[in-house]
């Protein structure tokens, strides 16, 4: 008897286009369109710094003249693109008693198993890559278990900027508060356009604003307009912020969870940007995929030892990244 998973269907490009055509079910960021996916060919990228900004460098043909970089005001670093691989198993009693009188073939049938295992895959790989978006929008990418891949501050020798709203204080300008943030990203733009600014907060930041003495009289009369008009989970817009509760959180390897945003924290950044966020895909290290530009999310499959199942793999390359970490702006409430 042949076996099924031999089937073309079943190849690492028919199951790397079947995982990127699921949905992300997960990601705020995604929804947002804050980071334009940019596929690379290397593991590695190149980044510029000038002036507090981070540029691409481009690939040139080999014999090009290089790129020039003006002496005391660039920088150059490379980065390693995170290799995240996730692996799973098709067990025989999965796929077995399927060839029984029906509308499904076999072959149809094999692939809804597997559908519903790439569509597990891929909503962890889709809750890792927001948590990895957020930490980049907190200038401070963490892994899984929290340990720092990348310190966007120190690696480009930034100062954080930190805004204590006061929220705790009854009389404490909030209005003020969100001026002084909006004057800072926009001096560190740098050249950079933007439609507005968000800011996702955690419950407690989020409830203390909304109940601020200063601030509970707008949010009433727009609760009332916006039940109207608007969708309420979209966010409230005071001082020319929009804040938004966001509750993102997961469970990493050991069991803990784990919250994207600290209780008490929220962290502003600019929209509409051009070329402020983004996120690099990598190839995976497959020898199909050598030499070509990486893809969000990649799948194969091959028999396990005397075929007794089969593994599947799943790996994503990702590496989200903001060039200018001087627009993003910690809000604290105490």
């Amino acid at each position: 008897m042949n076996n099924p998973f031999h089937n073309p269907a079943f190849t690492m490009a028919a199951l790397t286009a079947a995982i990127n055509i699921i949905p992300n079910r997960y990601g705020r960021t995604a929804s947002l369109n804050l980071f334009p996916e940019k596929p690379v060919r290397t593991r590695q990228i190149i980044v510029e710094e000038q002036n507090g900004v981070l540029n691409l460098l481009p690939a040139l043909p080999p014999g090009s003249p290089g790129t020039v970089g003006t002496r005391g005001k660039r920088k150059v670093r490379s980065f390693v693109i995170p290799h995240i691989p996730h692996d799973d198993v098709v067990l025989p009693e999965e796929v077995q008693g399927i060839r029984t009188f029906g509308s499904e073939t076999e072959m149809e049938s094999i692939a809804n198993v597997m559908a519903g295992h790439l569509d597990t895959m891929r909503n962890k790989h889709s809750i890792t890559l927001e948590h990895l978006r957020m930490g980049a929008l907190k200038g401070v990418i963490l892994d899984a278990d929290g340990t720092v891949i990348y310190d966007l501050y120190d690696e480009f020798d930034i100062t954080p900027e930190t805004v204590n709203f006061e929220l705790a204080v009854a009389n404490t300008n909030v209005k003020k508060k969100c001026a002084d943030v909006l004057r800072h990203i926009e001096d560190n733009l740098k050249g950079e356009f933007m439609t507005g600014i968000h800011c996702l907060c955690s419950p407690e930041f989020f409830d203390a604003l909304t109940d601020h003495a200063k601030v509970k009289d707008a949010y009433t009369y727009w609760q009332q307009g916006a039940v109207l008009i608007n969708d309420m989970r979209a966010g409230f817009t005071y001082g020319g912020i929009t804040f938004e509760e966001y509750r993102g959180q997961a469970t990493d390897m050991n069991g803990a969870s784990r919250r994207f945003i600290a209780a008490g924290e929220a962290h502003c950044f600019p929209l509409g940007t051009v070329a402020t966020f983004s996120t690099y895909f990598a190839p995976a290290d497959f020898n199909e995929t050598a030499n070509t530009l990486g893809q969000p999310l990649y799948a194969k499959q091959e028999p396990r030892k005397f075929d007794r199942g089969t593994d599947l793999h799943t790996q994503s390359n990702p590496l989200p990244m903001c060039h200018r970490p001087g627009v993003l702006v910690k809000l604290s409430m105490a």
